[in-house]
């Protein structure tokens, strides 16, 4: 059996044949590996009008991924969706910011918040997964933008929900960071999962077919 299961090489097909023609054109390939992840993980077809690409992000984060980068997440699930990609492929570090987080979230403030700081510091460079925490996204944004901390290597923005979330995903937008961005009121810690994986995979692929 090869890399991918025989199910999920199936489940893109039907995915690419459903989607309207034309509608992956002038995606890379490791673009369009991701966009085809998320809707494979979401079963949202509609959700490849929301993805948002920043020039080169996905091959910044490849690069990132192949030299084994750690990958922080916003949330113990998004850890959990891709520590097995991480150790099936190049073993990456995957940690939750909450790792670094207080018990109880601060007045006025959240858990994800407080611990993105302190991860931030620790593992420089970093390609950073926020799924469900607008304020942590707020928090990275503000702290690069101060020169607090050094820009990871890529952010995946995609928090879900309702308050804060438009306004800190078009404040990523507005940033000079590598990105992929699901605009709107989706996300959540399987979607953020879901792009990483597709970096993943795609790195490793690449890796196997140039030796």
């Amino acid at each position: 059996m090869g890399f991918d299961h025989p199910i999920f090489s199936e489940s893109l097909r039907l995915i690419e044949a459903a989607l309207p023609e034309g509608t992956l054109q002038g995606l890379s390939v490791s673009e369009r590996d991701v966009v085809l992840r998320l809707i494979h993980s979401s079963g949202d077809l509609s959700l490849v009008q929301g993805v948002s690409f920043s020039d080169q992000a996905c091959e910044l984060g490849l690069r990132a991924l192949s030299a084994q980068a750690p990958i922080l997440t916003d949330t113990a699930m998004a850890a959990a969706a891709v520590a097995p990609m991480a150790r099936r492929t190049f073993g990456n570090v995957v940690r939750s910011v909450l790792d670094w987080a207080p018990d109880r979230a601060p007045e006025g403030g959240t858990r994800a918040a407080v611990g993105m700081q302190q991860a931030l510091r620790a593992h420089p460079g970093a390609l950073v997964l926020i799924g469900s925490a607008p304020t942590a996204l707020e928090l990275l944004l503000e702290q690069v933008r101060s020169s607090q901390v050094a820009p990871p290597a890529l952010v995946i923005g995609m928090p879900v929900g309702f308050v804060g979330v438009a306004e800190s995903k078009a404040h990523l937008a507005a940033s000079e960071l590598p990105q992929i961005r699901l605009d709107g009121s989706r996300g959540g810690a399987g979607l953020v999962g879901a792009a990483v994986n597709a970096l993943l995979r795609r790195a490793w692929l690449d890796q196997a077919a140039s030796v």
